[in-house]
């Protein structure tokens, strides 16, 4: 078994569920805890660092964490170094987490237009300062960050910013193996995870992309020697893929395959938590509408049926439709393959001028933060 050390928190096996805006709230982590008998890392949705100093109500919920959560983990976005120095010392002073992590990867436009998320580690010293706040402010709290390989194929960081965050105290750094202007399309660059691991020795490095299934994870770790990976669209609609992550790095026993009346178990289960996180039944179904897609991949239902899944607004609507269906219907074959986002390449947009300089910070301001958590 391999041990990923994260601060003071031993993360075993070495797993993260990668942050993702508008799936990985309270309730998905549950899931995932659930099944991975509590073993691994869940972080939060990304946290706007602005909202979050400024308290917005939205974002309060956000960071709410179940009892039993332990690390609790949140992850951040920012722009200005002093508005990140600012949620960490919140964040630690306060006590609403243990682990904090810090966006660099997002490839959205309206985050990189403003010089945010995968855009922001061209800027080197704003990088920097950034880091240097986060690091000085979140007292004993160790601050992570995740990342891709850089802008596009012209304009890689990956390694520049690998080597400044060891030099402002990060634990440890995650890596995309894609470029923002591959979005989720293609294939992961699993050689630039293996040259970040030889490039900082220091710290622990984690890989993400194209883990699909826990073998792929354990080829992750073997081709690159990252001491961890990270996973996010591979678990859309199978939390209990954490379950098989730890049964492949414990050797304790096989993988789930869930016939679909134990998945229409898991999607009434998941609708349910999303009602009582949120406080309402109706918007807790509507929230999880975006979910049925991906737990119903491979399965014969029908485009009818599925159309309607997709619009129920009541949990006892939701059981009535899965009731319908064939339950006795196998795991299908090919469905642990890829899901999700899986868009190719793209130009990213950014602000004006962003790519003559790749020191000069100006441009960047208080506007480049988002208003509201996500991305």
């Amino acid at each position: 078994m391999t041990l990923l050390q994260i601060g003071p928190h031993a993360v075993q096996p070495p797993v993260v569920l990668a942050p993702m805006a508008g799936i990985t709230n309270a309730p998905f982590r549950t899931l995932c805890r659930e099944f991975s008998g509590g073993k691994g890392l869940f972080v939060s949705e990304m946290i706007t660092t602005r909202a979050l100093v400024e308290r917005n109500e939205k974002t309060m919920q956000l960071i709410h964490f179940d009892e039993t959560e332990r690390p609790r983990s949140i992850q951040l976005y920012g722009v200005d170094p002093d508005t990140v120095g600012k949620a960490a010392r919140m964040i630690a002073e306060e006590d609403l987490a243990d682990h904090i992590d810090l966006n660099f990867g997002c490839p959205v436009p309206k985050v990189t237009r403003k010089g945010g998320g995968s855009a922001l580690p061209y800027k080197r010293h704003l990088l920097r300062s950034i880091l240097r706040e986060a690091v000085a402010n979140a007292g004993s709290l160790p601050v992570t960050i995740k990342m891709r390989k850089g802008i596009d194929d012209d304009h890689l960081t990956f390694l520049d910013a690998g080597r400044i965050a060891v030099e402002e105290g990060i634990t440890a750094v995650a890596l995309h193996g894609r470029t923002a202007s591959q979005h989720y399309g293609g294939t992961a660059d699993w050689d630039a995870i293996a040259r970040l691991k030889e490039h900082v020795p220091e710290i622990p490095v984690l890989g993400n992309g194209d883990i699909w299934s826990a073998d792929d994870a354990q080829r992750m770790m073997r081709e690159t020697g990252c001491d961890g990976v990270v996973v996010g669209r591979g678990c859309l609609g199978r939390p209990w893929l954490f379950g098989d992550l730890v049964a492949a790095f414990e050797g304790t026993g096989t993988y789930a395959q869930p016939t679909l009346k134990e998945v229409a178990a898991v999607m009434l289960r998941h609708a349910t938590l999303l009602g009582e996180w949120i406080g309402d039944e109706t918007r807790g179904v509507i929230d999880f509408r975006k979910h049925v897609a991906w737990y119903t991949k491979g399965f014969s239902i029908g485009s009818e049926m599925r159309r309607s899944l997709a619009v129920t607004s009541s949990l006892d609507e939701l059981d009535a439709l899965l009731s319908e269906l064939d339950l006795d219907q196998p795991w299908p074959l090919g469905a642990d393959g890829p899901r999700g986002r899986t868009s190719g390449r793209n130009r990213v947009v950014l602000p004006d001028g962003w790519l003559d300089d790749p020191y000069d910070c100006a441009g960047v301001d208080a506007d480049a933060e988002l208003d509201t958590s996500g991305g």
